[in-house]
């Protein structure tokens, strides 16, 4: 899916104002929602890092994934720090998260074999002795008479 963001720093106002559209059909964008920050939570927010930017800019109407989230994090950073007072517009799509390459992980963990030995020792001790499973005597009973045709009439 397509998705573009507005950034728009309306100084008049002391406000952010981020307008959310996105390709729900072919060849447009639709409206999706439109939030407004105060000036003063977004420069407290930019000052304890990108982290928290992060934080203040997601909202229950407009919740980026991660990497759209950290775009439009340092979209804001630039915003501020310009003195352009032009709207800056994103432009998402999601296809490009899909055509990243995924990175290796080092999942090799010298602790975790040891852990791994300690539950395989443990497992052979634990059952080897033990007595034998007996039958078990279940609560249901079906009755030998009855059938599970149930479209049937008689």
């Amino acid at each position: 899916m397509k998705q573009k963001y507005v950034l728009t720093k309306r100084n008049d106002e002391n406000k952010l104002v981020i307008s959310e559209f996105a390709e729900l059909d072919k060849g447009g964008l639709s409206f999706l929602c439109e939030e407004c920050y105060d000036r003063q939570q977004i420069e407290t927010a930019m000052e304890k890092g990108k982290v928290s930017l992060i934080s203040s800019l997601r909202t229950e109407n407009m919740f980026p994934c991660g990497q759209f989230a950290d775009l439009l994090a340092e979209s804001v950073m630039t915003l501020y720090r310009s003195e352009n007072q032009q709207p800056m517009e994103i432009f998402f799509n999601d296809v490009d998260l899909l055509k990243k390459d995924p990175q290796p992980i080092d999942i090799i963990d010298e602790e975790a074999v040891v852990i791994d030995e300690l539950l395989d020792d443990k497992l052979d001790e634990d059952f080897d002795d033990g007595p034998a499973l007996g039958s078990i005597s279940s609560p249901l009973k079906i009755a030998d008479d009855e059938t599970l045709d149930i479209g049937k009439e008689e």
